[in-house]
């Protein structure tokens, strides 16, 4: 089912594309306007379809570079908790991590800013252009209209959200740009204008839009609780806990979704369900891989560090990949985060340090823990191509987000409690029930409470690049014992010490503007303590 739902989605984009360039056979594009494009059904699809694979869905997943992870990784290398093995060329991961980018403006935006924001803007274009011109496709019908306006409305509101998580104040354009004729030099837009005019009425649109449906059964489309949970982010973000819990308690209660089980604590968890199961139940949205059209790249050869070379290449049945890098190595610290007695940090689960070839069983015992999330055995072993998706919300958020807002709003709930410890149950070694978990969490004051619910997203989403937007969103570190298991105390961010011994700036908090868009556009500002040029 799932292969017939990919196939029939990526087809539809192929048409969509198909159509598309035999349009552009008959019309050059730089002499055509958007009225002139968005004329027919399949004219719409295609752009839509565009968006699910571009902006910000692509600086989430893309995992898929031989040096280099996603743009999401990069930014949290700020915590100092992680690193890329190729930083020396990568230099914006070091950059990052050692809290410098300030004194290496051009090179960061080379690297991170300039893709990010070229990237985000197509998409926002795209989407300004169907909504404006979609009324006038007499072909389309009015439900799909709302369907595919919803869908693009998500992916706009999405994409200025990341903007500005990532720069601050950004130009707010609601208008496509018609032709290349057009010259727009836009100014920066206060972060809270863009909030309130695009991103919350935009994702108020999805929900009340979107299917009620899972990811699987809505064809890995985008649904009305994808839509809830991107709006609960926003709402966190800007401390409105009240409006976020809603919102959670509809994905929680109604949306069909549910954890995944452990059926044993080792190969059969949960966690390795995760790792090898796509259309799970826990699976709120995805970003899809194809074996035939878009495979998952080098992401498998990032569950290794280097040392693996040497050791595929010795034993007698090798490996189908030859470069291995680990863009993304955890450090040793932030493992203290997991308490004793926590099956996430067990070998096998999320990471490992010891790994035996399934087929000649050889051995290698890495120095630093490795990703086991992201070891794919049929790719590594017998075919060189990785299919499997990458879940950007899963039904823990949910659960976690929800525990949070919850108290956040209106204190220690029974609610609350027992969406945590659901999530904190799972991953408990001894069998302690949710009922015993949460019994516990409702004696905690809120404040306590409320820090768990961050442990735990530290603990449940290591490997799913969550940790710098719960630093932006509360602006607090944490910062984890090097000795205590499970210790983490929660300080201020700024003047806080990273996890490589840097210590946070006011400016640390936003990337650069790239500079070659501020030499375009002589109305752009730059953030504080970054080069205009």
């Amino acid at each position: 089912m799932k292969k017939i739902l990919t196939c029939a989605v990526l087809c539809a984009g192929l048409v969509g594309f198909t159509a598309c360039n035999d349009f552009l056979d008959e019309e050059p594009r730089s002499s055509l306007t958007l009225e002139s494009y968005y004329q027919t059904t399949n004219q719409i699809i295609s752009n839509v379809n565009y968006m699910y694979r571009n902006g910000v869905p692509d600086m989430l997943s893309n995992m898929t570079g031989a040096y280099r992870g996603s743009s999401a990784s990069v930014q949290c290398m700020l915590t100092g908790y992680f690193t890329n093995a190729f930083e020396g060329q990568e230099v914006d991961c070091s950059y990052a991590r050692r809290l410098v980018r300030q004194d290496y403006t051009q090179s960061v935006c080379n690297y991170q800013t300039n893709d990010v924001w070229k990237n985000c803007y197509k998409i926002i274009n795209i989407a300004n252009g169907i909504i404006k011109h979609i009324d006038g496709v007499s072909e389309m019908s009015d439900s799909d209209k709302a369907l595919y306006l919803a869908e693009t409305h998500f992916f706009r509101a999405w994409n200025y959200f990341y903007l500005v998580k990532m720069f601050g104040d950004v130009p707010m354009v609601t208008e496509p740009t018609e032709d290349a004729t057009e010259i727009q030099y836009p100014t920066r837009t206060a972060q809270s204008e863009v909030y309130t005019n695009v991103i919350i009425p935009d994702l108020k649109d999805a929900v009340e839009n979107l299917p009620a449906a899972t990811f699987t059964s809505n064809g890995h489309r985008v649904t009305k609780y994808a839509a809830e949970m991107v709006l609960a982010d926003v709402y966190m973000m800007l401390g409105q806990y009240a409006d976020a819990a809603p919102l959670l308690r509809d994905v929680i209660e109604n949306s069909g979704a549910s954890l995944l089980t452990n059926d044993d604590k080792a190969l059969n968890s949960a966690y390795n369900k995760l790792r090898t199961t796509d259309d799970s139940a826990e699976s709120i949205y995805a970003y899809e891989y194809d074996g035939s059209i878009a495979n998952t790249g080098n992401l498998p050869t990032h569950a290794f560090n280097g040392d693996a070379e040497a050791f595929f290449k010795e034993s007698t049945t090798g490996s189908k990949y030859s470069l291995w890098v680990n863009v993304f190595g955890v450090s040793s610290t932030y493992l203290n985060v997991y308490e004793d007695g926590d099956l996430r940090a067990q070998p096998n689960q999320f990471f490992h340090w010891t790994y035996e070839h399934p087929i000649d069983h050889t051995t290698i015992t890495f120095s630093s823990p490795q990703n086991w999330y992201w070891y794919d055995y049929d790719a590594i072993i017998n075919t060189g191509i990785g299919t499997k998706d990458w879940n950007i919300y899963r039904y823990a958020e949910a659960l976690v987000s929800g525990a949070e807002a919850i108290a956040q709003s209106e204190g220690v709930t029974a609610d609350a409690a027992r969406y945590l410890a659901e999530v904190k149950a799972r991953a408990s070694m001894d069998g302690e029930d949710v009922s015993t978990i949460a019994s516990r969490l409702q004696g905690m004051s809120k404040q306590a409470f409320i820090e768990e619910c961050w442990k735990e997203r530290l603990r449940e989403f290591p490997l799913e690049m969550k940790i710098w937007d719960l630093c932006l969103r509360t602006q607090k570190f944490p910062s984890i014992s090097n000795e205590t298991a499970g210790q983490v105390t929660f300080v201020d961010l700024i003047g806080a010490t990273n996890g490589s011994g840097a210590t946070f700036k006011s400016t640390d908090l936003y990337w650069p503007i790239p500079v070659e868009e501020i030499q375009r556009n002589p109305n752009l500002t730059q953030n504080d303590g970054y080069a205009r040029q």
